[in-house]
């Protein structure tokens, strides 16, 4: 196989010689006359880089960084900062995320911007009493609020990585808050879908509120979001964490009976980590995120959970395929409400979690006949699964820099709380701690000691950023939305590539399953398979569950050639959007 530095020197030459018959005016790409073949089920195909991102405008402005000279992490910047303007119920700088990092030459990392329990948040505050929990308060409203990460996490991305001046980067968003934007369809039904209680938990003038229902077409301007970009863009974090942004921020707080003080975002900062990596079927290499994520070791301990077993074999979405996900899944599921938290507070026993003896020790009561209980696995009732409400993105440039980042609200517009006067909504992160260890939050997730509120700590979290090498090269950038969803679902989409020979836009297409340890059953999404996959799932003594949708991956492929498919979601509801060149 050519690589991909060979395969770039060759496509510049074929350019070269294009060009010399056929002239173009200054500064045009001759690039862009190359069509690149591409099969009828692939997604968009380019040679020097590619962007997939949930909105097409935020697609567009990390292309043109890319275009413009900048790297991957240039373009994940004016990504991430543009999606805090056209996507508001998820895309954020009043959230946090993490990012999983492949550079040109192979180095690899994490970075943990994952938001902070506040300084006055205690392990028992949501507990009303012995036998209940105060959920609403911390989902809904200034009390689910923790100090966000994400204007620090970027901040911190430019400084290690960046090529471009910060300026140039954030200046798309400043524009697109400034001079608005005119919303999607998709758009318009989310804020038409929290109006009411945009208007419980802010005033009147909030800019998303208006008597009549938000139409697709319609122009969405965000003064207030542009001045606090400004300040953004003027001091770096510092017009954030402090001066005129912070003080509306802590005003927010105290008027809502909020607890982030100015000591918690003084304090912030974000940390790099060492990736979580495992090997699949021998050339392929897992490099995911590490707690407070718990995605990247569940990733790895269930491919190599498959490993042991022929899925091509057994077919895409087969009773037996769905059957051994399943066992594989509620025993990942068990570790992570028993082991996981945020690493700087909780001895996560990483090394255990991924021997390979113990994840074959793990695995070897499977019973390919029949369903093992979860209750025997361990105990605990869970009835919700988490929301859809987080947005990844993915981005490849012409060096071959890789970046992978997945950020969140949690629930959709977060709290529902926009801190008035700076335009951005606030998180309800609170909830994804374990708020009575062994009691399930409102997404249906058990935690243990491991994720009890602290102080300073950072939650657990299910977003899964992840990078797949093959034989030591670049091959795989994906992520997906969808709370405890999301690990499964790129576990799923990593099958569908590699044991199915799916290429990445109909790994991203393909429907999908999910089961979380508790509850006892498999969630299907609609359309996945047929009664008689449904019934012999059942004789296996499966409880069956059709649900609507799961994740909205977004996705990079290196093909064969060298080139990159990038693979947006267009089959499920949103407006994703792959633009290479």
């Amino acid at each position: 196989m050519m690589n991909r530095t060979g395969y770039i020197i060759c496509i510049s030459f074929l350019a070269y010689l294009f060009s010399c018959s056929n002239p173009v005016k200054e500064g045009e790409s001759t690039l862009k006359e190359i069509k690149i073949p591409k099969k009828p089920n692939e997604g968009e195909v380019a040679a020097n880089g590619m962007v997939v991102t949930a909105h097409p405008l935020a697609t567009k402005v990390g292309l043109e960084v890319l275009k413009n000279g900048g790297n991957a992490f240039d373009a994940a910047i004016a990504v991430k900062y543009a999606l805090a303007v056209v996507l508001p119920k998820a895309g954020n700088i009043g959230g946090g995320g993490y990012m999983v990092y492949r550079t040109a030459d192979g180095k690899k990392g994490a970075l943990d911007f994952r938001e902070t329990a506040p300084a006055a948040a205690s392990r028992d505050m949501f507990i009303y009493d012995e036998d209940s929990v105060m959920n609403e308060k911390a989902l809904y409203g200034h009390l689910a609020a923790c100090t966000p990460g994400t204007v620090d996490g970027m901040d911190q991305i430019h400084k290690k990585f960046a090529k471009l001046d910060f300026a140039e980067l954030i200046d798309p968003a400043i524009e697109l808050a400034e001079k608005g934007f005119s919303v999607t369809d998709y758009d318009a039904s989310t804020f038409n879908n929290a109006m009411e209680q945009f208007k419980k938990w802010n005033d009147p003038d909030m800019v998303l509120i208006k008597d009549s229902v938000w139409k697709e077409g319609e122009l969405l301007v965000q003064t207030d979001l542009a001045e606090t970009l400004k300040r953004i863009k003027e001091n770096g974090k510092d017009g954030f964490y402090k001066g005129k942004t912070a003080e509306l921020l802590i005003e927010e707080m105290k008027e809502g009976g909020g607890i982030i003080a100015q000591e918690d975002l003084d304090n912030y900062q974000s940390v790099w980590r060492d990736a979580i990596e495992g090997t699949y079927r021998d050339s392929f290499n897992i490099v995911s995120m590490p707690p407070s994520s718990s995605g990247g070791i569940i990733i790895v301990q269930l491919l190599k959970g498959s490993s042991a077993y022929d899925l091509k074999s057994m077919g895409h979405n087969s009773p037996e395929t769905i059957h051994l996900m399943t066992e594989l899944q509620r025993r990942s599921y068990a570790d992570r409400a028993e082991h996981m938290g945020d690493m700087d507070y909780y001895d996560v026993p990483v090394k255990m979690l991924l021997d390979e003896n113990y994840i074959a020790d793990r695995n070897s009561s499977i019973d390919m006949a029949k369903a093992t209980p979860s209750q025997e696995i361990k105990a605990g009732e869970v009835e919700r699964i988490e929301s859809l409400e987080t947005t990844h993105f993915s981005i490849v440039d012409k060096e071959g820099n890789a970046v992978s980042i997945t950020t969140t609200l949690v629930a959709y517009f977060g709290n529902k709380v926009m801190v008035d006067g700076a335009g951005f909504f606030l998180n309800n992160e609170m909830n994804n701690f374990s708020i009575k260890p062994g009691f399930p939050n409102i997404f249906g997730l058990i935690g243990g000691e491991a994720n009890a509120i602290q102080p300073g700590k950072r939650m657990l979290s299910s977003m899964s950023p992840t990078i797949v090498e093959k034989n030591g090269e670049l091959y795989m950038v994906l992520g997906t939305p969808g709370g405890s969803t999301i690990i499964n679902v790129i576990y799923e989409n990593i099958l569908n590539v590699i044991d199915f020979d799916m290429t990445m836009q109909e790994a991203v297409n393909a429907k999908k399953t999910h089961s979380q340890w508790l509850p006892d059953r498999i969630v299907i999404e609609e359309g996945a398979v047929d009664s008689l996959v449904v019934e012999a799932l059942k004789a296996k003594g499966h409880d069956i569950r059709i649900f609507g949708q799961l994740g909205r991956t977004e996705a990079i492929l290196v093909r064969p050639d060298g080139s990159l498919e990038g693979a947006a979601d267009v089959t499920r509801t949103g407006d994703a959007t792959a633009m290479g060149y």
